[in-house]
């Protein structure tokens, strides 16, 4: 395996590690362990701890932007609205990905490590700056956009689409999510 192979060895094993136990609370030796690799070797590839998950964080961003791309292509015959909607319907995609919700959640835990916040600030500014020049639409409804996406992470992490309870429901309300 080149160095290179490796490093996305090392970033798949941590993604997993990190989605189920958070940055905090993931051992080094185990994603080493996980990559199949001894936790020197592992810090000869990849430098800190810090530096890996801002690699795990800053692919669930590209993944996330990858899906509203895809949802925004050959869609000019939309309108603003219909497009930042359909972008908002892709988000069940990336909600499906439990690991990519989970680590969606724990960066913003971890958001207390000044590396780690520059880091999610990067991928929402990515993000936002994407849906504003793809749809046009005004920065009260790329709020509201993004205010609902949030709900939905939430519910999602909590299984509160599962749920009959009026409470769940009134949350869920018209929100998409994969079965």
């Amino acid at each position: 395996m080149t160095a290179d192979e490796r490093r996305e060895t090392i970033v798949v094993a941590a993604t997993r590690l990190f989605a189920d136990r958070g940055y905090f609370g993931t051992p080094t030796i185990e994603i080493a362990k996980a990559a199949g690799l001894s936790d020197g070797y592992m810090f000869r590839l990849i430098e800190t701890k810090e530096a890996l998950f801002i690699a795990v964080v800053e692919r669930s961003f590209d993944s996330i932007l990858a899906t509203f791309r895809a949802a925004a292509a050959d869609a000019d015959w939309l309108s603003p609205e219909e497009l930042l909607d359909r972008i908002g319907k892709s988000y069940a995609d990336v909600l499906a990905d439990h690991d990519l919700l989970l680590i969606q959640l724990h960066a913003a835990a971890a958001c207390t490590e000044p590396a780690v916040r520059d880091a999610v600030r990067k991928g929402f500014e990515r993000l936002v700056e994407f849906v504003r020049q793809a749809t046009g639409v005004d920065d009260a409804a790329i709020q509201e956009f993004f205010a609902v996406g949030m709900l939905a992470n939430f519910i999602a992490a909590m299984g509160a689409e599962r749920l009959k309870a009026c409470w769940a429901r009134t949350l869920v309300g018209d929100l998409l999510f994969h079965a």
